[in-house]
């Protein structure tokens, strides 16, 4: 199989699997978006939902988060990690959406990028999830399938994404990134992997990992 019809596999299969695509995160606007986003860095998209709304209900908008101090955001989102550094970026970006935005969110990649606590992968969700601005966020399940699918090196997450959009067509990345987060989650999770369940890898997989699942089969049945 060529890469250019392992790609078109790919998108193929995941089409069929996802022809409607859930949001992970709930929101209700880009603002609710952008701080559901920040919150999910090391933290899961279930634990995210589950405390946004308790903080949405105190402030679902820059105007009301600032009334807020950084000690409460604290409080309310510790569940999700990080929580002094994640409370002081969203404080901070309020402020400064506030300040510069007349309190909307900004629709350019340097603008959110510019905002505390904001990566590029969050502003890329936002860009995408929020304004449908193609784009092509790379999370874990992104970055260990493109590797297990031998679409990249797997060197880090910047060569995924760039490996990422220079196979996919630019008018299926907003679709396709979400589509490979399901179907990571669903089918080729990092812990309790079953290569039978997987049929994009185990159509389209690196030989080494196919392999070494094989011999990992072949020692269980021994």
């Amino acid at each position: 199989m060529t890469k250019k019809e392992r790609v078109t596999f790919v998108i193929n299969t995941l089409k069929e699997l996802y022809p409607s695509i859930p949001i992970p995160l709930d929101h209700k606007d880009p603002y609710t978006l952008l701080i559901a986003v920040l919150l999910s860095a090391q933290c899961t998209d279930v634990r995210v939902n589950q405390i946004t709304p308790l903080l949405f209900a105190k402030a679902d908008n820059p105007f009301d988060m600032i009334k807020m101090s950084v000690d409460e955001i604290k409080e309310i989102i510790r569940p999700c990690g990080l929580s002094p550094m994640k409370s002081k970026g969203i404080h901070g970006l309020s402020h400064i959406l506030i300040d510069k935005y007349n309190g909307e969110v900004p629709q350019s990649f340097e603008a959110l990028e510019a905002l505390p606590a904001v990566g590029h992968k969050t502003a890329s969700v936002v860009m995408s999830q929020a304004f449908g601005v193609p784009a092509f966020p790379v999370d874990t399940h992104i970055h260990r399938l493109m590797y297990r699918w031998n679409l990249t090196s797997g060197k880090n997450v910047v060569q995924t994404e760039k490996d990422a959009k220079a196979i996919f067509p630019k008018e299926v990345w907003n679709d396709l990134h979400l589509q490979i987060i399901w179907y990571g989650r669903e089918y080729s999770p990092a812990r309790g992997w079953d290569l039978e369940k997987d049929i994009i890898t185990k159509t389209v997989g690196r030989k080494d990992i196919l392999k070494e699942f094989d011999k990992k089969i072949s020692r269980q049945v021994k």
